[in-house]
């Protein structure tokens, strides 16, 4: 990945390792509490809605290539069950480990003579600029990883009557009388009979009532 647009310290998911230098070996822990960014999961399944409470756990530690951050986030994450379509919630833990690059270090850690000629031996790293790094695509990453792509209420959840709708879990009991397919047509067929029989059978009591009346 090409090197960061210039990075806002003010941003949460933004962190400055000043402190650390280029001291391979050096450490330090951070622990971090923001507010969730926007969109921060599955699309249109289950994720961390905007603005939720997300604590942010980190070791830093100086390499000769740069800074390895491994890290912990916790939140609470939302979604819906794809078997009984009702709201659930999810505690999410996701963990992650990420190397971030110093620009002007070569992958021994010594300095570069001149810029890398083919662009797309930097398409997978992450970079230092200015002393900070941008944790966010790291994030977003993990979270992905650490959210079920079928996300259930329970993992027993019977979900939904697939003849009427209803909620199983609801009503353990339910079911409808099962029809063999083969025979429906026939019990049409003889409920028409019937119902043609019976409208004979009116017929011929009215005409003799018509009879007796005479």
């Amino acid at each position: 990945m090409a090197l960061n647009a210039r990075l806002d310290h003010r941003n949460p998911l933004v962190f400055d390792t000043h402190e650390l230098g280029r001291r391979p070996g050096a450490l330090q822990r951070l622990t971090r509490s923001i507010d969730a960014p926007k969109d921060l999961g599955i699309q249109g399944v289950v994720g961390v809605p905007e603005g939720a409470p997300m604590k942010l756990e980190l070791r830093l530690e100086s390499v000769m290539e740069g800074v390895l951050v491994t890290g912990t986030a916790r939140a609470t994450a939302e979604g819906e069950c794809v078997r009984c379509l009702e709201p659930l919630e999810l505690k999410l833990e996701a963990d992650f480990q990420e190397m971030f690059s110093y620009p002007d270090a070569d992958d021994r850690g010594r300095p570069k003579a001149e810029p890398a000629d083919d662009a797309e031996d930097d398409e997978d790293m992450l970079f230092i600029e200015d002393g900070l790094f941008d944790l966010e695509p790291v994030l977003r990453d993990a979270v992905v990883l650490a959210l079920p792509m079928q996300p259930v209420c329970q993992e027993d959840c019977p979900g939904l009557c697939a003849q009427c709708g209803a909620r199983l879990a609801d009503d353990p009991g339910h079911h409808h009388d099962a029809v063999d397919i083969r025979w429906a047509a026939l019990q049409g067929l003889a409920g028409s009979l019937e119902d043609g029989e019976k409208d004979d059978t009116s017929d011929a009591e009215a005409g003799v009532d018509e009879k007796q009346e005479k």
